[in-house]
């Protein structure tokens, strides 16, 4: 599988690209600055560093791992070159007041609203995974993942069960995003709390 980490250069999207490599998958890290993201794949051991546009050039999927304020134009920018190629969304939109997550205040998830701007297949997830714990290694716990179509949906969860100690799961429906994205503000808020790094476990399935 041929993976392009857009955004790579950030804290998740590299940290990312670092187990993606260990777990021998083909990485290209993407950013919209090239140098950066040459030297980010140097870092990683990823083969390929380009800018966003050429990193989604033979990719099998796209992850869009940009932060969630730039995730919608950016994905915009690129419908053309991403053309049909699968998307997986990791972006959750927040608002913090007062140190405080919430879930953004849009009806629909950031996922949704991106597949209204791609033709490719849109899924989102890997919502509950702190970037601190997958620079560390496998990030403890289950990884979920949602989406319409059926077939990339499950290429996103071979793709999210290199990354967890736990198990890849079928959240539903892109629709699902909506409550993924939410889990994020949970999630920082347990982490700020309780100075972790919180993860997510299903049981009794």
């Amino acid at each position: 599988m041929n993976v392009a980490v857009l955004g790579g250069t950030g804290a998740f999207g590299s940290a990312l690209a670092r187990r993606l490599v260990e777990a021998d998958v083909d990485v290209t890290v993407g950013s919209r600055d090239p140098a950066r993201a040459a030297a980010t794949a140097q870092e990683v051991g990823a083969a390929h560093g380009a800018s966003n546009a050429d990193a989604v050039t033979g990719a099998d999927l796209v992850v869009l791992s940009v932060g969630a304020r730039a995730a919608l134009d950016t994905a915009a920018g690129l419908a053309g070159v991403i053309a049909e190629t699968p998307v997986l969304s990791v972006c959750s939109e927040l608002s913090i007041t007062n140190r405080v997550a919430a879930p953004g205040d849009e009806a629909l998830s950031l996922a949704e609203r991106i597949q209204e701007v791609l033709r490719a297949p849109v899924v989102a997830g890997l919502h509950s995974l702190a970037a601190a714990s997958l620079a560390a290694g496998k990030a403890e716990g289950d990884a979920l993942v949602c989406g319409d179509d059926e077939t990339v949906k499950a290429l996103a969860l071979e793709f999210a069960a290199t990354l967890v100690t736990g198990r890849a799961l079928d959240a539903g429906p892109l629709a699902s995003a909506r409550a993924l994205e939410g889990m994020t503000a949970v999630i920082v808020n347990l982490n700020r709390r309780y100075g972790g790094h919180a993860g997510l476990q299903v049981v009794g399935q």
